[in-house]
């Protein structure tokens, strides 16, 4: 995220009218597009605390697909994102939950084709920033501030080591990284975050490897 001075530190350049609703929906929107990494048919999104209360009159519908139409937070075709997506024959389903979630301000997010879906939740966390705690059921924390990779993989002796010795063979430094697993033995998510974007060829060399089911990443 780049910053032209001092007052753009409370948000990131943006359509408004809130960091937090517009901001920080659109990255949410963003990050599912790029983990996707195609442009969907069809988006359901469910929307809990105040993004549900408040997402018509502060934008965070049209953000959120905005996102999901890969547009940044600055991009002034967010505010015509619905319009787009109906012109493009995408069908979009917004629903008002009254669950209580941990955080006010928590989307989940499910984009699909006929070859398949994501799901994920995203809360939007205030100054235009916005977490990925979810994905496909997979608890995790990803910022989607830096580059990532996402691997699923068996969780197998030896994954994990497989996956740092080739990103170090690349010189690709590690800033953060965690894996999440739902049972022992079973599928498992490692989250890496790195300092610079991941090439392709990378990415096909990892999902290469013994007990790694699939590989996709998240640019900057």
């Amino acid at each position: 995220m780049k910053y032209k001075s001092v007052f753009d530190i409370i948000g990131p350049i943006m359509i408004g009218p809130s960091s937090s609703h517009t901001a920080g929906a659109a990255r949410i929107g963003r990050v599912t597009r790029s983990l996707f990494g195609r442009e969907p048919k069809w988006v359901k999104i469910h929307l809990y605390g105040s993004f549900a209360k408040t997402y018509k009159g502060h934008g965070t519908d049209v953000a959120l697909m905005g996102g999901i139409l890969d547009y940044d937070t600055y991009d002034p075709r967010i505010s015509k994102s619905l319009e787009v997506a109906k012109e493009k024959g995408i069908k979009v389903q917004f629903h008002e939950e009254d669950a209580h979630t941990d955080h006010p301000n928590t989307a989940r997010v499910r984009i699909g084709d006929d070859d398949g879906d994501i799901e994920l939740v995203g809360i939007s966390i205030g100054g235009g920033k916005a977490e990925i705690t979810e994905l496909n059921g997979f608890e995790l924390r990803l910022s989607g501030e830096h580059p990532a990779i996402l691997v699923m993989h068996n969780d197998r002796f030896g994954a994990i080591a497989t996956v740092t010795q080739a990103l170090a063979k690349h010189e690709l430094n590690i800033g953060h990284m965690e894996v999440s697993r739902k049972e022992v033995g079973k599928e498992a998510l490692m989250v890496i975050e790195v300092d610079q974007n991941v090439s392709d060829n990378v990415l096909k060399e990892l999902e290469a490897f013994d007990n790694i089911l699939q590989v996709a990443k998240v640019v900057e």
